[in-house]
């Protein structure tokens, strides 16, 4: 038995009948791979990732976290599932489909995952007629962005003849624990959990002397603390309904506005695209607080060691992402020293330490909490915790083959829950990069839209920077003459 950490067990007591918590995404695949050839390609893969033949026991009374076990009935027909785009084929309808898959449940009864296998993508502009689909959906408890691009080196291979697998040893499954020796763990773990609580607390306070060194000392401004985000359309309830989306980016072309802002990186190139996508889509509205919005970013803690481990190995960092300035290279420059703040306190606070709280908090407890901030709509009483995540996984930048199947796009979702109805994940593969829009019906009916302005956004900033490249080009050269 392997119990949930505290982190993990969250994604648990968060989910409820209007919020379900996987993440996973739609990669698009080139040629008319059969459904029975990618079974039998998964089948003979599936034993290298536990977690995908391993379900979840719960303590009686939910006196503890859940327990990761061996499923004894295990039944990868449960899991893999066979569908067909209506006609013509196009984008709306996967869209559409994904929207609908995305808004339904993992079965708690049965491994938290599931693969949709899809045909019929005649219509999609740039993706050759016949290819397939594949939706993905596995639960937050067991993967985070990183195991789940880890997952990916399950799924795919670097060439397009697939490589040896080991194959399958042989063990011995036993029966899933009763109550007895459920309780019986979990009274161990509580009798050794406090002994964790003093480290923890010589951590924290040492943390906070870091921190406060560096606000009063050396002049650093503190980034901005939970609940000090302004309220949006977005900050609301969340009904069951999703909608999802996706724009693809070449990734050389987002690159290149780096060099408008000296250190600029990356990932705040594609904070400044969705902030200014963010920017018109509430203008528009009328809705667009005068002060700037603040995103989530989650960063990952793992060491090198971890790499590979599945599970939720997560801090946040919290960023101020300049939509109260028009400007688009104004907005960049600002959310460069806006994350360059965040990082330096992220370094100082240890965020990894800060996690070790989340295994103090009783998951009985922390559920009825939950299920008590939904029923309640609290989220309506209060600032916004933050108004939406931006979440960023790296990919290989090399072609990947699934069965000798190119993979062409492969885009990402994930929960969003009540207070924080928008989470947009970044997937680069490629030379592309996949910016994908998650939220509910009832809060952006329109995500559509607001996925056209990430890539008007895109534009915007390019132009912006290409012609102060020019400029600045000009001016050297002006400089240099006689």
């Amino acid at each position: 038995m392997e119990a949930l950490s505290g982190l993990d067990a969250s994604f648990l007591f968060l989910e409820t009948a209007k919020i379900p918590m996987h993440i996973g995404g739609v990669a698009i695949l080139e040629g008319s791979i059969k459904f029975e050839d990618f079974k039998a390609y998964i089948e003979e893969r599936l034993h290298t990732v536990d977690k995908l033949t391993q379900k979840l026991v719960t303590v009686p009374m939910s006196l503890d976290r859940p327990y990761w076990v061996d499923d004894p009935d295990f039944d990868i027909n449960m899991h893999l599932h066979h569908t067909a785009l209506p006609k013509p084929g196009g984008w709306r309808e996967l869209r559409y489909l994904a929207s609908r898959l995305f808004s339904q449940h993992l079965n708690r009864e049965r491994p938290l995952w599931e693969f949709i296998f899809v045909e019929g993508l005649d219509s999609i502009p740039q993706v050759p007629k016949g290819s397939v689909a594949l939706i993905s959906k596995v639960h937050h408890a067991g993967f985070d962005g990183k195991s789940g691009a880890d997952l990916m080196s399950m799924l795919f291979d670097v060439s397009p003849t697939p490589r040896k697998v080991k194959p399958k040893l042989t063990k011995q499954i036993g029966e899933v624990p009763g109550p007895l020796a459920l309780m019986a763990k979990s009274a161990f773990n509580f009798a050794t959990r406090p002994g964790k609580l003093p480290g923890l607390v010589w951590d924290t306070g040492k943390a906070t002397l870091r921190a406060g060194y560096m606000t009063r000392v050396q002049g650093i401004a503190s980034p901005t603390l939970p609940f000090r985000a302004p309220k949006t359309l977005f900050n609301d309830t969340v009904e069951v309904e999703r909608v999802w989306n996706s724009a693809i980016l070449d990734l050389s072309r987002v690159k290149v506005l780096r060099k408008v802002v000296e250190g600029a990186t990356l990932n705040d190139v594609i904070l400044a695209i969705c902030a200014g996508a963010l920017r018109r889509y509430l203008l528009e509205k009328d809705e667009l607080p005068a002060r700037p919005l603040v995103a989530m970013v989650p960063v990952s803690t793992r060491t090198d060691a971890e790499k590979n481990a599945m599970g939720n190995q997560v801090s946040a960092m919290y960023v101020q992402l300049a939509t109260d300035i028009d400007d688009p290279i104004k907005r960049l420059q600002k959310i460069y020293l806006n994350t360059t703040v965040g990082k330096l306190y992220q370094d100082a606070i240890d965020a990894r330490s800060l996690m070790g709280f989340a295994e103090m908090i009783p998951f009985g407890l922390a559920g009825v909490a939950a299920r008590f901030y939904s029923r309640a709509a609290i989220a309506k009483k209060h600032n916004p915790f933050f108004n939406l995540v931006i979440t960023n996984v790296p990919g290989p930048q090399i072609p990947l083959y699934l069965a000798g199947h190119k993979l062409i796009v492969n885009m990402g979702t994930a929960p969003i829950f009540d207070g924080m109805g928008l989470i947009i994940p970044i997937c680069s593969y490629n030379g592309t990069i996949s910016i994908s829009p998650t939220s509910a019906v009832n809060l952006m009916p329109d995500l559509d839209k607001f996925t056209r302005y990430i890539r008007d956004s895109a534009n915007e900033l390019e132009a912006a920077v290409t012609q102060r490249l020019i400029e600045r080009e000009a001016l050297k050269r002006l400089m240099q003459e006689p």
